[in-house]
């Protein structure tokens, strides 16, 4: 009778704490937008806290939309490519990845580029702003491939679409919640907003991913938002996952306009 009592007022265990696997820190790391220089900012912290914890498995993940809006995309990208001779950096395709390469297939869909960020993007890769003011749709169209290497073409090609990692599962946009993770659109993947966002059951795994802007990391228990629209705000998100600790790091622009890096203890 007493057993039975205990079993009725004993409280239940609190719920299990997502997890990566034992050994490893993961560092995702939100839009990028073109800002090179808090990309910078934040690769020299991850490379700070690295070389102090020499035991660790460590992996960094790129959420996707390393180009558009931002002032420098083509030097994001060719950065990421660096990193990746030196650590383990695995790169998500974003939705302006996918305009991106749309562009050369078709002057339409390099029109549609323009207009949501892809006009900064072109100066990056040396265009200057008289050419593409003055420059009709099928000239520039016929210029980009001699812009843009084939090769970075092919290098934006292969950025992947999901990545796992114990509990958690890292993607661009979100997941079709209606869906398992085996059978999910890339469409959604890149894209999906609304039926994501508004999704409040649990997932099968926490997901964690970019492509709406918050103010703040924002974690809804079954996912955890990072982009913090770095092009505009100034502000480059990365989560720090290692066990079933969170953390935040980011870089910032300070009240002087240099970078900054700010460390946090929990998303909100």
């Amino acid at each position: 009778m007493l057993q039975r009592l205990r079993e009725i007022f004993t409280p239940p265990p609190p719920p299990k704490m997502a997890a990566v696997p034992d050994g490893r820190r993961y560092y995702v790391i939100g839009d990028i937008h073109g800002r090179l220089d808090l990309y910078e900012t934040l690769i020299a912290a991850v490379e700070q806290e690295i070389e102090g914890a020499p035991g660790f498995d460590h992996r960094i993940v790129l959420l996707g939309d390393l180009v558009d809006r931002g002032p420098d995309s083509a030097g994001v990208v060719e950065r990421t490519r660096v990193w990746q001779q030196t650590r383990n950096v695995r790169v998500l395709a974003g939705n302006h990845e996918e305009m991106f390469l749309a562009a050369f297939q078709k002057p339409e869909a390099l029109r549609h580029f323009m207009r949501h960020g892809g006009y900064e993007t072109l100066l990056s890769y040396g265009f200057t702003v008289q050419q593409l003011a003055q420059m009709p749709l099928e000239g520039l169209f016929e210029a980009l491939p001699q812009a843009v290497s084939q090769a970075t073409r092919d290098y934006v090609a292969s950025f992947e679409t999901m990545i796992r990692a114990g509990d958690y599962v890292f993607v661009h946009a979100g997941i079709d919640p209606a869906r398992p993770l085996a059978e999910q659109n890339r469409s959604d993947l890149l894209w999906i907003r609304e039926r994501f966002l508004s999704h409040e059951g649990p997932l099968e795994k926490v997901v964690v991913h970019g492509h709406t802007i918050f103010d703040h990391v924002m974690d809804c228990g079954n996912r955890i938002g990072i982009d913090t629209g770095a092009f505009r705000s100034g502000v480059l998100t990365a989560l720090v996952l290692e066990g079933d600790q969170r953390r935040i790091l980011q870089a910032r622009i300070g009240d002087e306009g240099t970078t900054q890096v700010f460390h946090g203890d929990r998303a909100h």
